[in-house]
């Protein structure tokens, strides 16, 4: 190849990457002063009026929490204990036992007094079979639903919980996700602060719960997590929640609700056929069919979000589940975005086509593969001798000190907002994770992606993984 064109052909990619930091930095520094903005509107908004009162009477809106349940049989009972002390009256909890193979079914019944009973089912039922549906003829345990069926999946289970439930609104949850007291006043005012437009579904910030204190279902006392994986999960998910998603909210654009702690109108969610028990990313493609439903018969709507800490979940603390933890995710959001692609650049959707699509293609999709490709690309061309040292050295410490500023910015204004780790010590320590996390954690979580797209591309069969928690009855 002519040297000349070859020069060329370098500058070229040097101005490719250049570009596309460029961008990223304006989408990150925007991201952050929307979430700023959207916090301080939220908080100003929500500290007058008390809506306890209202929201526990007996004529306060319906709502059924669905928690999907699969060999949860260490922490089944203690967790249902957790999602029926909450400060709602009129809510019910609908535990699907998805085709478990230990004792989870026989724990509920023993610690409810569950009886089966007999209730008609659709002859034409989309989901896996019903075993049986069990209620308590005790008073104290008349919100609990219990509901028997073969193994399907989780989005099967809250298909099934969607079907059979009869309330306004459902609750999408894992099962093992501990909600404090006040969770449902929050997401039903979310539902009902709006009159010009129709919420059709609420999202909320997830916090980590890996080494808080749990008792009898409650949150005595939050803890910085002991393990480094799930700190760097911690910072990750300040990052995400706090100010991506809060950022995302602010101009009504949010594509994703996260699968712990996601609320739906029924009527719409039913109108979309639930959940797609086809994909792993069953949690973003619901909010994608949701909103092309509502953009294409042009009704008012709007997707809300929480920035409160109501939902508290374990991450994982094992490096393989993590990894495939991320393998599915990177999974599901190909899936999502192949599926609904015809949104890409369509000003027919709006800012979804025109900014929501487009950021989960280039930066959620597109930008670990060049991550990935591009460090190949680094040791080709040092390899060569014609690496630009100067670039390299310039654009590489540009981009970690720009992601350590806006860590180190995610954790001061969780701090300024929510003050949930108080320690001096607990902030330096996230501060550090946010230092080491460009060249420790973040890796795995690249190469995570790079799997998870591989086996999508190449159509190489695989599920949802092992997901083993520790559970919080075991938390200290």
């Amino acid at each position: 190849m002519d040297s000349g064109l070859f020069n060329i052909i370098l500058e070229y990619i040097n101005i490719v990457f250049f570009l596309f930091t460029v961008i990223l930095f304006s989408f990150f520094t925007a991201m952050g002063y929307l979430a700023t903005r959207n916090t301080i509107h939220y908080k100003n908004k929500n500290s007058f009026g008390d809506m306890s009162k209202l929201m526990a009477s007996p004529l306060a809106p319906s709502i059924t929490i669905i928690a999907p349940a699969y060999n949860e049989g260490m922490t089944i009972v203690e967790n249902i204990r957790s999602l029926m002390s909450l400060k709602y009256v009129n809510y019910e909890v609908m535990v699907v036992n998805d085709g478990s193979k230990d004792d989870t079914l026989q724990k509920m019944i023993d610690a409810y007094d569950l009886v089966k009973i007999d209730q008609e089912i659709d002859p034409n039922w989309k989901s896996k079979p019903i075993r049986g549906i069990y209620k308590s003829p005790q008073r104290a345990f008349s919100k609990l639903t219990v509901i028997d069926k073969e193994n399907g999946g989780k989005s099967d289970a809250l298909n099934t919980g969607m079907a059979l439930s009869k309330n306004k609104y459902v609750g999408c949850i894992d099962v093992d996700c501990l909600l404090l007291p006040d969770a449902l006043l929050h997401v039903v005012k979310s539902f009902y602060q709006r009159s010009e437009k129709r919420v059709i579904a609420v999202g909320g910030v997830i916090r980590v719960a890996n080494s808080c204190v749990i008792q009898g279902g409650q949150l005595e006392e939050i803890k910085l997590p002991t393990n480094w994986l799930a700190r760097f999960q911690l910072l990750e998910y300040t990052r995400s929640f706090i100010l991506g998603r809060m950022a995302w909210g602010r101009i009504d654009s949010l594509l994703i609700i996260s699968g712990a702690f996601g609320f739906f109108d029924r009527e719409i969610a039913l109108a979309v056929d639930g959940y797609d028990t086809n994909t792993v990313g069953e949690d973003m493609e619901i909010v994608f069919k949701m909103r092309k439903y509502m953009h294409e018969r042009k009704i008012p709507y709007t997707v809300e979000y929480i920035p409160d800490p109501l939902c508290w979940t374990e991450v994982p603390e094992d490096l393989k589940i993590l990894v495939n933890q991320r393998d599915r995710w990177a999974r599901g959001n190909l899936e999502t975005l192949f599926k609904h692609k015809e949104m890409f650049f369509n000003p027919k959707f709006g800012k979804l086509g025109m900014l929501s699509y487009p950021y989960w293609f280039f930066y959620e999709w597109l930008a670990p593969m060049l991550e990935f490709f591009g460090m190949f690309t680094i040791i080709l061309f040092y390899y060569l001798g014609i690496l630009n040292w100067d670039f390299f050295i310039a654009i590489t410490t540009t981009v970690y000190v720009f992601s350590i500023m806006f860590s180190f910015y995610a954790i001061l204004w969780d701090v300024y907002a929510y003050n949930e780790y108080k320690k001096t010590k607990d902030i330096l320590i996230l501060m550090f994770c946010a230092i080491i996390e460009p060249i420790t954690f973040h890796p795995i979580v690249v190469w995570a992606a790079i799997r998870g797209n591989y086996k999508k591309l190449f159509k190489i069969k695989s599920g949802w993984g092992s997901q083993v928690r520790k559970g919080f009855a075991k938390a200290s």
